[in-house]
C-alpha cells in the first residue's frame, strides 16, 4: 500500500508506513464529482529568460518565496493549490468545497497575489493572472501535494490560455467568471482572445478593482417586498427594550439569499428613526479578518474611526471616546480603551488583558456604556462564519448586561446551529425568527420588479421557489445563460450541500437521482446506509426535505424536496456514469412497485433512458404513447413517439419505420381533434 502521508510505497500487511510510521489504510476508491470551478492561473513574465541568466541556486532563491506566497494567499481565501508548473501556479476554488461564492474569491485572490508579488521586498516580479470558471470533473480524493491531478475539463484549458494573453501585471477573466462576479467586482471589456486549441475567440474581460468590501452585496432596490411579519416582530421586541429596558437577542435564521441582510437593513432604518444608534458588523467568509472581526466594526463605528486612520489616530480616538462613555463610572476607562483596542487590532500599547474574561469584561462595559448613551442596535452579519471566541463573546453581552435599552441582532444560516446547538439558551429575552421563502404574490411583484414583463414571470417564480435572491439572478441571466442555471445559484446550493455530514449528503444526492419526490424503499435500492430512516429526520430537520402526508406508492413513505434548484444541484454533482447506475437501480425499483398508469410507465421509460438502457425505454415510451392515444390525449401521444424515435438507432430501419407510423397517425388524429370536439362534429 501507498501512505498517504509520505507516498512511500509499503509491502502487503503493513500495518503503518515504513518511513514514516503513519498508519496505513486501504486506498479509497476514486470519488469523482461533477462540479462548476472557477481556476486561477499566476505565472511570472519572462522568467525564462531571466533564468537563463542565473545560476540555478539563484533560480530557486528567487522563485521559492514567490511560490510561497501565492500559495498562502490563494489559501487563505479558501482555494486549493493544484499544482506548480514551473514559475506558473495553478489553484482550484469550488473543489473539494464549494463555498457559494468561489468565483469572487478567486479574483479577489488574483487582486491580492497580484499586488503581494509586485510588493516582494528586493524583487521586480512581474505577472499575468486569469480566472476562470467552468464545470469540471473534480477528483475529491485527489492528493494535490503528491502530484495527483485534481481537475480535468475545458475550464482549466481556457484559463491557462487566458492567462498567456493577460496583459503585464494584469487580471483576465472568461465569460462565467466576469457574470457571476461583476456586481462586486468592477470590469474592463478587452478584445476577445485567440486561444490555441478554442473554434472561436474567448471573450474575456479584465478585473480592475473591487466595487464593495469582501462578504458584501450591492442593494439593488431599496423597496423591500413581503416580510411584513418578520418587521413588526423585530419592531414589536425594540419597543419593548425601549420601554423596559431589557436587552434581547434577536437570532434571524435562513439559507442564502433568503433576505437576512436586506430584514436587517429594513429594521435599522426604522429603529434610526426612533432614535437609536444602529451599527453594522459582519464576520468575513475567508482571510484572516480578525477574531473579533463584527465587534471591531462596531467599535469603530460608535468612536469614529476609519479604515484611513493610522494606528495613533486609532488609540486617540479610542481614549478619548472611551473616557467620554465611561465619565462618571468607576470603570478605569484608559483600561477599558487598551483592551478594546485589542478587541480592534491595536493592541500593543498601554496593559494587555489578563485573561479572556478580563477582556470580556471590558468590552461589555463599553458596551453598556454606548447603550446608556444612546439606545444601541448592533447587528452581527453572517455568524455562521464566526470563531467560536466571537460567538462565547456575543453571549457574555447578552447575558451580562442589565437595564439597558440593547438589542443585539445576529444573522446565520441554518448550519450555524450544528456547531452551536444550544445558542441563545440560557438567556430569558432571546427570540429566534427563521425566514422562509416569499409567498407567490410576493415572489411575482419581485419578478415582475426585476423582469419588467408580467409574462415572462412565471418561469423565474416556478425555478426560485420564494428564494429572493434566485428570483434577482435568474431575472438577471434569463436572456443570456439560455436556460442554464446561473453559476451563482449553483454555487450557494452546492455549498449548502457541502455543508453536510458526508452520509446525509450520500442520501441526498441517491433521492436526487429518484427526481423531486422520493420514497424510502427507493433509497434502501440505491444505498448501503443502514439507517437511512435517521438521515432522513436529519435531513428533513435541516429543511432540505419534507415528510408528505399522502403517497403515489401504498405503503411508500413519501418524501419531497423543499426546493427543486435542491435536487437539481445534487443531481448534477453526480458522474455520467454513476447517474447511469443509480437510474438503472430505480428503474427496477420502479418495475417493483408502479402499476400501469401513465405517470408510472413514463417514469419508468425516463430512468431507463438515463440509464443507458434504450431498448426498455422505448418500449415503455411506446407503452405510454398507446396509452395516451387511447385517452385521446393525442398532442401527448405525439411527444412520447417522438422521443422514443430519438432513440432509435438509425440502422434500425423496422422500428423507426413503425414509430415513424404510429407518429404520424396520432399527428393526424391530433390534427383533427378539435373537429372532433366542435359542438354538432358527434353524431346523436
Amino acid at each position: 500500500m501507498r501512505c498517504s502521508v509520505c507516498n512511500q510505497e509499503n509491502p502487503p500487511g503493513a500495518r503503518f508506513c515504513l518511513a514514516c510510521g503513519a498508519a496505513l489504510q486501504p486506498e479509497a476508491p476514486p470519488q469523482e464529482e461533477r462540479r462548476i470551478v472557477s481556476i486561477i492561473f499566476v505565472d511570472l513574465v519572462g522568467s525564462t529568460a531571466q533564468a537563463e541568466a542565473l545560476d540555478p541556486e539563484d533560480v530557486r532563491a528567487l522563485l521559492t518565496p514567490y511560490h510561497q506566497l501565492v500559495r498562502r494567499e490563494i489559501e487563505s481565501f479558501g482555494g486549493v493549490v493544484e499544482k506548480f508548473i514551473g514559475d506558473a501556479i495553478m489553484g482550484v476554488f469550488g473543489a473539494p468545497i464549494a463555498y457559494g461564492d468561489d468565483a469572487e474569491r478567486a479574483v479577489r485572490a488574483a487582486f491580492v497575489v497580484r499586488d503581494s508579488v509586485c510588493a516582494m521586498p528586493g524583487s521586480s516580479l512581474q505577472i499575468r493572472i486569469a480566472v476562470n470558471t467552468g464545470e469540471a470533473v473534480v477528483s475529491l480524493n485527489a492528493r494535490p501535494a503528491l502530484g495527483e491531478s485534481m481537475v480535468a475539463g475545458d475550464v482549466v484549458n481556457t484559463a491557462s490560455r487566458l492567462q498567456s494573453q493577460a496583459p503585464v501585471n494584469g487580471i483576465v477573466v472568461g465569460e462565467m467568471t466576469y457574470r457571476g462576479t461583476r456586481d462586486v467586482i468592477g470590469y474592463e471589456e478587452t478584445e476577445p482572445i485567440v486561444a490555441k486549441g478554442k473554434a472561436a475567440p474567448v471573450k474575456a474581460w479584465v478585473a480592475t478593482h473591487a466595487l464593495t468590501p469582501a462578504g458584501e452585496r450591492p442593494t439593488r432596490d431599496h423597496r423591500l417586498v413581503g416580510r411584513t411579519p418578520e418587521l413588526r416582530l423585530l419592531d414589536a421586541i425594540w419597543d419593548r427594550v425601549l420601554v423596559e429596558r431589557l436587552p434581547h437577542l434577536v437570532s434571524i435564521f435562513g439559507p442564502a439569499g433568503v433576505g437576512k441582510s436586506t430584514v436587517a437593513s429594513r429594521f435599522a432604518e426604522s429603529a434610526r428613526e426612533r432614535g437609536a444608534r444602529v451599527v453594522f458588523g459582519r464576520s468575513l467568509p475567508y482571510r484572516e479578518s480578525g477574531v473579533y472581526g463584527p465587534l471591531a466594526r462596531h467599535v469603530a463605528g460608535i468612536c469614529g474611526i476609519y479604515e484611513s486612520d493610522p494606528p495613533e489616530v486609532v488609540i486617540d480616538k479610542l481614549r478619548s471616546r472611551t473616557s467620554e462613555l465611561l465619565a462618571g463610572s468607576s470603570a478605569p476607562s484608559e483600561t477599558v480603551a487598551e483592551h478594546i483596542g485589542a478587541i480592534v487590532g491595536v493592541g500593543g500599547w498601554g496593559a494587555e488583558a489578563t485573561d479572556r474574561d478580563v477582556l470580556f469584561s471590558s468590552a461589555r462595559l463599553f458596551v453598556e456604556a454606548a447603550a446608556r448613551e444612546q439606545p444601541t442596535v448592533l447587528v452581527f452579519e453572517d455568524i455562521h462564519w464566526s470563531g467560536s471566541t466571537l460567538l462565547d463573546l456575543i453571549d457574555v453581552l447578552a447575558v451580562g448586561s442589565h437595564g439597558l435599552p440593547l438589542l443585539l441582532v445576529t444573522l446565520a444560516r441554518p448550519e450555524f446551529l450544528d456547531s452551536r446547538e444550544s445558542w441563545g439558551g440560557r438567556l430569558s429575552s432571546y427570540t429566534s425568527i427563521t425566514l422562509g421563502p416569499l409567498g407567490e404574490d410576493d415572489a411575482r411583484e419581485l419578478a415582475v420588479r426585476r423582469l419588467g414583463a408580467p409574462e415572462r414571470a412565471d418561469a423565474v417564480i416556478r425555478v426560485a421557489e420564494g428564494n429572493p435572491l434566485f428570483i434577482e439572478q435568474l431575472a438577471a441571466t434569463m436572456e443570456e445563460t439560455e436556460g442554464a442555471l446561473p453559476t451563482s445559484i449553483r454555487g450557494l446550493v452546492a455549498a449548502r450541500l457541502d455543508a453536510l455530514p458526508q452520509r446525509d449528503r450520500a442520501v441526498l444526492l441517491d433521492a436526487a437521482v429518484v427526481g423531486k419526490v422520493f420514497w424510502y424503499d427507493a433509497l434502501v435500492a440505491l444505498s448501503a446506509e443502514p439507517d437511512i430512516e435517521r438521515v432522513l429526520e436529519e435531513l428533513e430537520r435541516r429543511d432540505l426535505i419534507r415528510r408528505d402526508a399522502s403517497s403515489f406508492l401504498e405503503n411508500q413513505q413519501q418524501f419531497t424536496f423543499t426546493h427543486v434548484l435542491i435536487r437539481d444541484v445534487a443531481y448534477e454533482l453526480l458522474p455520467r456514469a454513476d447517474r447511469a447506475r443509480r437510474h438503472e437501480a430505480v428503474a427496477q425499483f420502479f418495475e417493483r412497485s408502479t402499476g400501469s398508469s401513465n405517470e408510472a410507465i413514463g417514469a419508468l421509460a425516463h430512468h431507463w433512458r438515463d440509464a443507458g438502457d434504450f431498448d426498455r425505454a422505448i418500449a415503455q415510451l411506446t407503452r405510454a404513447a398507446e396509452q395516451a392515444e387511447r385517452g385521446w390525449a393525442k398532442e401527448h401521444a405525439v411527444l412520447l413517439y417522438r422521443e422514443a424515435l430519438q432513440l432509435v438507432p438509425e440502422n434500425d430501419t423496422e422500428r423507426r419505420s413503425a414509430l415513424r407510423r404510429r407518429l404520424a397517425m396520432a399527428s393526424t388524429a391530433s390534427f383533427h381533434l378539435d373537429d372532433v370536439r366542435r359542438p354538432g362534429s358527434l353524431p346523436a
